[in-house]
């Protein structure tokens, strides 16, 4: 007889920490190889490296389920530079528990998704982000078209007003 898997528990979301760039960048690494669309431009040890560099920025937000980090947001000010989730992890709100705790912190966020990738745009449509923008990502390093999205609190500034 197989025992099935435990339930999902609700996430914890957390602030990074050091020890944590081997999962983050192994999440990283897992979703370019998923991505047909996109280039293989870096090796799972990059990948390590530049989420350790996101970490000691103070960047990134881990949603952690079942004891297992399932998830990260990274953010510069009001740049979403980079949320991802491990295979198997989404469609269970961890992308947007990881996106509202973002919100919470900021009147107004942006990032760019590379055009191809329509299951995060949809994703952030979801999310109530607006395309702001197009680029043909000239000016990133996968040199892929790309959309720029804006999120505006519109709620906390009329209340503000």
């Amino acid at each position: 007889m197989t025992i099935p898997p435990p339930a999902p528990t609700a996430p914890i979301l957390r602030a990074a920490q050091p020890t944590d760039a081997g999962r983050l960048g192994a999440i990283l690494f897992q979703a370019q190889q998923r991505a047909r669309w996109l280039p293989k431009l870096y090796a799972e040890v990059e990948m390590i490296a530049f989420c350790g560099v996101m970490i000691d920025r103070g960047w990134v937000t881990v949603a952690v389920q079942n004891g297992v980090i399932q998830g990260f947001v990274a953010r510069d000010g009001a740049e979403i530079c980079s949320l991802y989730l491990a295979a198997g992890a989404c469609g269970q709100g961890l992308g947007a528990a990881l996106m509202d705790a973002a919100k919470d912190t900021a009147p107004m966020l942006w990032l760019r998704v590379i055009a191809a990738n329509e299951a995060a745009r949809r994703f952030y449509l979801r999310q109530g982000f607006r395309e702001a923008g197009r680029s043909d990502g000239s000016d990133t390093a996968e040199a892929l078209p790309n959309i720029r999205f804006e999120w505006h609190d519109f709620c906390q500034k009329e209340t503000a007003a």
